[in-house]
């Protein structure tokens, strides 16, 4: 082979790569949106109006609970140098109670239904 015929394979095998590399890039996104259409597919469907109704319930939730109760933290002082007391570290300990008070806010917005068992729907 002389320098001519390995520049011309050279060339046609950078542009096959790329066109390999075009078609994966083209296969990986074609992959995630049927893996996301699958992930979806079991969700239950809500409508804008509903996903308000549950942004309100959250925020209604969050509005009632009491964040300056103190008894909701865990707050370590100390004393500086010149005699200051501050606040060295706080943690807010009654998560729970929070999550709570949102899920209950929540579920008031659905009606609780039993589920089919699986043995009457595969007998359909």
């Amino acid at each position: 082979m002389n320098k001519i015929d390995l520049e011309v394979k050279i060339e046609s095998l950078r542009t096959m790569v790329q066109e390999t590399k075009a078609d994966s890039d083209r296969y990986s996104d074609q992959l995630a949106e049927l893996e996301k259409q699958l992930e979806d597919l079991n969700k239950p469907e809500i409508t804008p109006i509903q996903l308000d109704a549950i942004y309100e319930a959250v925020e209604r939730a969050m509005g009632e609970f009491d964040f300056n109760d103190l008894d909701n933290f865990a707050i370590d002082y100390s004393v500086d140098y010149d005699g200051k007391v501050y606040c060295e570290s706080h943690d807010f300990q009654n998560s729970g109670d929070l999550v709570e008070s949102i899920c209950d806010k929540v579920a008031r917005l659905f009606k609780e239904v039993e589920e089919e068992s699986t043995t009457e729907s595969d007998n359909s």
